[in-house]
């Protein structure tokens, strides 16, 4: 498969802005002690979590927020001991399972955040771009594509070149990138954690690219 790809801009942030909710902000204030939130203006929600969040440890808060966003694929167990590491090391991108490291970021963004610095903090990379023809784009293409514009220093492509290569399934594409959304009709927006892709690796902001797809061997 050839496409062209143009690179319109590639960003290093270090939160989504529509990562929370108001009904999130309203559950979390309760969780903190902090009942009828509802009944607060809508702008003021983050502030008031924030300074109900002070009243409580940092591993504590931590808890709470994985519980509340994790409690379906953690244990209690991996809650507590989570809640604990987080306030040493970037979970959101060492983390074994890393279908959570979306939500893992978003996490730990809140607490680094409301803890002033206190958490360590991770970053995210949002990639813009153009791509024809926009046939069949999809992360695992998307991902394939740009691999001819990284550099070889790129964690994405020294864990999985044989994927990239198409010698193998590359399930991992869903989790590795966070979102693909179509903005145009060639034009795309996409997200990841930076310490997949960062802005740095990449090497060419025009360019063309041949990909193979894996085909499993029927038996």
């Amino acid at each position: 498969m050839n496409y062209h790809i143009v690179i319109n801009s590639v960003k290093t942030v270090e939160e989504f802005k529509d990562a929370w909710t108001n009904a999130d902000y309203i559950e979390l204030l309760d969780r903190f002690g902090f009942p009828g939130a509802e009944k607060s203006k809508p702008e003021e929600l983050e502030e008031l979590l924030f300074m109900a969040i002070s009243d409580f440890e940092g591993h504590e808060a931590a808890a709470i927020l994985l519980d509340y966003k994790l409690s379906e694929h953690l244990t209690e167990g991996q809650i507590d001991q989570m809640s604990h590491d987080m306030l040493l090391d970037k979970i959101s991108e060492e983390y074994s399972d890393i279908s959570l490291h979306h939500e893992l970021f978003n996490i730990n963004q809140l607490l680094f955040k409301a803890y002033n610095g206190t958490f360590p903090s991770a970053k995210a990379t949002i990639v813009e771009f153009e791509i024809t023809p926009n046939e069949g784009v999809t992360k695992e293409v998307m991902l394939k594509v740009l691999d001819k514009t990284l550099a070889n220093s790129s964690v994405i492509t020294r864990l999985y070149a044989d994927q990239l290569a198409g010698k193998e399934a590359f399930d991992e594409a869903e989790d590795i990138v966070w979102e693909l959304k179509a903005t145009g009709d060639n034009s795309y927006i996409m997200t990841t954690s930076e310490y997949w892709i960062s802005r740095d690796e990449f090497k060419d902001a025009e360019f063309d690219a041949t990909i193979a797809i894996f085909e499993e061997e029927e038996d």
